[in-house]
């Protein structure tokens, strides 16, 4: 099952027939669009919204096939003196360093490119991948699904941290782990997942 975010809204790719309700309606991925789903996405009384098929690859395969595909690539930065956590304050929200892939980019050069570029962070040494996180995003008016790999990373750097305010970030600060529930009172849901699932 995979779960992709609108905003705050998760879609959520099944091979498991789900009861419809007004609030979580079920599309058969195979018939419905781009603009059904954007449609019920916006929709005040959707809460959730499944995409079902009953075979996984054919699920993902229609799926992504909606959308133009934008790579990116991030990381969750520990330091390893402090054990503390890398967060940014991006557009009123607490957030994960990251970034679009550049072309010809290696994933893992993109990530560190943009921990280094997004906080002033140096010395990054990359642990092991994280779950990968998608997500619907408007650019211009079209819609487009946003692939995001992550990765954690560890670092002793003990430099100043400089925001890259010109991305719309407003702070970069090391977060103890008893922190981020509260930074989760007012940040991304794919962030949230991520962070659950990265179990670190």
């Amino acid at each position: 099952m995979y779960k992709v975010f609108f905003n705050q809204k998760p879609i959520i790719l099944t091979t498991s027939f789900v009861a419809q309700t007004e609030q979580t309606p079920v599309f058969f991925v195979k018939f419905t669009s781009k603009k059904n789903i954007i449609a019920a996405l916006k929709s005040k009384k959707v809460s959730t919204l499944y995409l079902y098929h009953p075979k996984e690859e054919r699920l993902k395969e229609l799926f992504f096939g909606l959308f133009k595909i934008i790579e990116a690539a991030g990381g969750i930065a520990q330091h390893s003196a402090s054990k503390k956590y890398l967060f940014i304050f991006r557009n009123d929200k607490w957030d994960l360093p990251k970034g679009r892939i550049e072309k010809e980019e290696a994933v893992l050069d993109a990530a560190i490119r943009e921990l280094e570029e997004e906080t002033g962070v140096g010395g990054l040494e990359i642990i092991k991948p994280l779950p990968t996180t998608y997500h619907v995003f408007n650019r211009n008016g079209k819609y487009r699904l946003k692939k995001t790999y992550w990765y954690a990373m560890e670092t002793n750097y003990s430099g100043e941290l400089i925001p890259q305010e010109e991305e719309g970030i407003q702070k970069a600060e090391w977060k103890t782990k008893e922190d981020v529930p509260h930074l989760f009172e007012n940040a991304y849901a794919n962030i949230k997942l991520l962070w659950e699932k990265a179990d670190l």
